[in-house]
């Protein structure tokens, strides 16, 4: 992965003020079953979308890769929770409200209980990652992320020696979210990582993209962003993390255990049984575009590589 100290703006945005930032946050404490307040240093979360963030600080691991416009990531999107289609998410997601959003932290961890997500959030640094994103239906984007690491998260909740998972779960409300009247998926989503993933330096949890409070149709108020593996990891609109001993059950695995397994790593070597997953098309790039050749682990194998060494790939994808 290609590391940069400083992002030109004319690669990330065109907004004239988007790096009028101040550092100004530190991480807080997490004690017994209460955030501690952050004080005048506190991350702040406004609730709209589209809402500019503050004291965002730029991370050491974004790519120097230019960042699919904003129009692209808020207009393409896989959400089923409003519809299979690219465009129902942003068409359908308008009026969701997400707030006020309850966060629960459950299972094998000395720090559970349920909270408001801004004071959640309120301890810890919002960090603008820029990750490549690779879909398993074989398209891709550059996304300019805001969020918090969640390895940064899961220490202050200390968990027990019997956390060998984390498990995510998205809200689960029909009257909001229309693609859950149907049955194309088991609702609520579910997803997980292993511990080891969960606490990787790059996995992250994402309150917003291009310095703004994360749009609807990208997973607002809180979502999952996990670089090296496919997007429909990524899960959205979370409610629920779990501390769990057992691999827990995933949406897709849980649909189609024979095309999307529980790692998703992306692995150019491993197709999809419908579909070559050797290259990929970068939305924007032009309807005439030649496709580029997807990378082991999205990129990220000289930082990720690690946590897989004697597993088969091919047998857990």
């Amino acid at each position: 992965m290609q590391r940069t100290g400083k992002i030109r703006p004319s690669e990330i945005t065109s907004e004239s003020n988007y790096l009028n930032r101040r550092r100004f946050l530190e991480s807080g404490l997490l004690a017994g079953a209460s955030l501690l307040a952050g004080g005048a240093n506190s991350a702040s979360l406004p609730a709209s979308a589209g809402t500019k963030l503050t004291g965002i600080v730029q991370s050491k691991f974004s790519t120097s890769e230019a960042a699919n416009s904003f129009e692209d990531i808020s207009t393409y999107n896989n959400f089923y929770e409003f519809g299979t289609g690219k465009a129902d998410p942003h068409e359908n997601a308008q009026d969701f409200q997400a707030r006020p959003w309850t966060l629960e932290v459950a299972g094998h961890a000395e720090h559970t209980g349920r909270y408001q997500l801004e004071d959640f959030i309120k301890p810890y640094t919002l960090e603008e990652r820029i990750y490549r994103m690779r879909c398993v239906e074989a398209w891709s984007m550059v996304i300019p992320w805001v969020g918090i690491p969640l390895a940064a998260i899961i220490k202050k909740t200390a968990p027990t020696s019997n956390a060998k998972f984390v498990r995510f779960e998205t809200l689960n409300d029909p009257q909001q979210m229309p693609g859950q009247r149907s049955r194309v998926l088991q609702w609520p989503y579910r997803e997980g990582l292993t511990m080891a993933e969960a606490m990787h330096p790059l996995t992250l949890m994402a309150v917003g993209l291009y310095g703004q409070v994360l749009p609807n149709q990208n997973g607002a108020p809180l979502r999952l962003v996990v670089p090296w593996k496919y997007g429909f990891k990524g899960i959205k609109s979370i409610v629920k993390i779990e501390f769990v001993e057992k691999m827990p059950e995933t949406t897709w695995n849980m649909s189609a255990p024979h095309e999307y397994g529980f790692y998703a790593n992306v692995n150019p070597n491993v197709a999809h049984p419908r579909w070559s997953q050797a290259r990929e098309r970068r939305i924007g790039s032009g309807l005439f575009a030649s496709k580029q050749e997807t990378l082991m682990f999205n990129g990220y194998a000289e930082q990720v590589a690690s946590l897989y060494e004697g597993l088969d790939l091919k047998r857990n994808f």
